[in-house]
């Protein structure tokens, strides 16, 4: 079967079982790794591998392999740095390759690097855009770019001030030279900054860490006791400083309470000086009155409550003209102003698109006895969220041909964030419940409040976390570099949700639990590709159409990532007849 080529390069990343690493007491030894005609010095590797203090475990099936990749990028960094060379001629390829196995199988016995890996010769011995030294690299690299990798990453790399607009450079550089190559090509400029641009070198821990993800590093005890005493003296007297805080604030509070039983406070309704004069002027927004708000949702009755979460609560709504609306309502709310509230105001304003849920308006009041107040004012979407349909306490099942037509939908909106908005958008929070439904179940992506707006040029942000368990990808849950193809991440467990009809979460016990796309990789690669669909969907479409769309959803969220898709190359597969490869 065709799709079985795609399976084993896309799953050429991962382990065929979540085995344990264990060691022991075992002493790895030293000698007989360079005793051949491979001219790669792998004792670099096994600094940061196999005899660090704290050994990878490899519990976390995605990146089993890509930690083993990286060892082999070190490697050729390290050999680029001796000889100005990136590639091995075939013949030293191979015999290296076995030396990388004999090295792994003293820890690992069990592991084919070739076969569960998918590692070959030509990972050595292959060339990206013909590129085999360092002067050919930087032939193809413009001036400016190279003074900049020389600049930015021409450091101590450990800590993240200086690893990070380093790793930007760079990220972007393979964007620009090296993304439509097919070889390992992502790693060329940063086995070049290890081995030329960076003057400690790839077998320095900071620059191990930064340019290659290779920290098994761990604390050494005697450290750990001198930050103790360090931390000692300072935590007592921030003890005592928080507790005249605390008094201060108490009898702040106490005064306040005091002042707005016997004052009148203006309801004041002009948004200004609560962190709405960031929002864009924009005519086209309306501006509610709070008493119009209390009028529409009864006063905020409980049983118009449609929706709860940590920002507050959504209510349903009707306006004077008729027309049904959800507010958004904030809570803890300050006088200083709302920077999230702002932001989503800002965000869902500059937008339209029909997969994006249609924004009304909004609404700022300081109100006698209810302080500071921050409404969103949208269309209400009749069928609720995707979450409530697929599993809610009202399950309503949806049909194959509806869960397409909001994979679909869904993935249209996202396209349009990434590459119609200007600037582009970056949502952060794609997930079953952020996708409303209308009453023709046409989706409607909602919840910007941890959306980004993206700068000109830009390659990955780094940023703090945020996001859903389940839903965030591995580079930003872990590192947090974020880009769009974080969305595609997310996009590719609703996908699995809508196929499979499990959360992106799956409970086992009460103590155990399964990410959604680890259950699904492991079921693919076992050849049971057909087991991720739930066979109670009605109107399943034809094998070949469901094979595909599991395909998608797992290069989607696929562990590394530049090996998923753009948003708009998922649409044109979404709505032609193209192949996933």
């Amino acid at each position: 079967m065709p799709a079985f080529h795609f399976i084993l390069l896309a799953l050429s990343l991962c382990f065929s079982s979540p085995i344990s690493l264990v060691t022991g007491d075992h002493e790895i030894p030293h000698r007989n790794l360079a005793d051949s005609i491979c001219p790669l010095d792998f004792t670099v590797v096994r600094k940061f591998i196999f005899d660090s203090p704290r050994r990878p475990s490899f519990l976390d099936v995605p990146r089993k392999c890509q930690t083993l990749l990286q060892g082999i990028r070190l490697v050729r960094s390290n050999y680029l740095r001796v000889t100005g060379n990136f590639s091995l001629s075939p013949i030293p390829s191979e015999v290296c390759l076995d030396v990388y196995q004999k090295l792994v199988n003293e820890l690992v016995p069990w592991l084919d690097i070739r076969s569960t890996c998918a590692f070959d010769a030509t990972l050595l011995s292959k060339s990206c855009n013909n590129i085999t030294t360092r002067f050919q690299f930087e032939g193809l690299i413009s001036k400016r770019e190279l003074q900049e990798v020389n600049h930015l990453c021409n450091r101590s790399l450990d800590e993240d001030s200086s690893c990070t607009p380093c790793q930007g450079t760079l990220y972007s550089i393979y964007q620009s030279y090296f993304i439509e190559n097919a070889s390992d090509c992502s790693g060329y400029p940063f086995i070049y900054a290890g081995a030329l641009a960076n003057r400690e070198g790839p077998a320095d821990s900071g620059t191990a860490k930064c340019l290659f993800s290779l920290d098994f590093t761990s604390t050494n005890a005697n450290n750990w006791k001198k930050k103790a005493i360090l931390c000692a003296t300072p935590i007592g007297a921030a003890l005592g400083l928080i507790m005249t805080v605390m008094v201060i604030w108490f009898s702040w509070r106490r005064k306040q309470k005091w002042k707005r039983r016997h004052n009148s406070v203006a309801l004041n309704e002009t948004g200004a000086g609560f962190g709405i004069e960031t929002i864009s002027g924009d005519s086209s927004l309306v501006m509610f009155t709070f008493e119009e708000i209390k009028k529409a949702t009864k006063n905020f009755s409980r049983e118009n409550i449609v929706g709860k979460g940590g920002y507050g609560n959504v209510y349903k709504g009707i306006l004077e003209d008729g027309s049904e609306v959800a507010l958004k309502r904030f809570k803890n709310c300050s006088a200083a102003g709302d920077a999230t509230f702002a932001h989503e105001v800002e965000v869902i304003a500059s937008i339209n698109h029909v997969n994006l849920v249609p924004f009304r308006g909004y609404c700022t009041a300081t109100v006698p006895m209810e302080g500071h107040q921050r409404i969103i004012v949208c269309d209400l979407m009749q069928n609720g969220s995707l979450y409530d349909h697929l599993f809610g306490s009202e399950v309503t099942k949806l049909s194959w041909p509806i869960r397409q037509k909001i994979a679909i939908g869904v993935a249209r909106g996202l396209a349009y964030l990434h590459y119609g908005a200007q600037p582009a958008i970056i949502h952060r929070d794609v997930k079953a419940s952020n996708i409303l439904l209308d009453d023709t179940f046409e989706p409607k992506l909602a919840d910007f409040g941890l959306a980004k707006f993206t700068p000109d040029d830009f390659s990955h942000m780094s940023t703090r976390v945020a996001g859903t368990l389940g839903y965030v990808a591995p580079e930003y849950a872990l590192y947090g570099q974020l880009t769009e193809r974080s969305d595609v991440y997310g996009f590719g467990v609703v996908l699995l949700e809508l196929l499979s009809s499990k959360q992106a979460v799956i409970s086992i016990n009460d103590h155990h639990t399964l990410l959604l796309t680890d259950w699904a990789w492991s079921l693919v690669e076992e050849g049971r590709l057909f087991d991720v669909i739930d066979e109670n969907v009605l109107e399943l479409g034809p094998p070949e159409v469901m094979e595909k769309y599991v395909l998608l959803a797992i290069l989607s969220c696929h562990s590394q990532l530049y090996a998923r898709p753009t948003m708009d190359q998922i649409v044109r597969i979404l709505e032609t007849d193209i192949p996933v490869h």
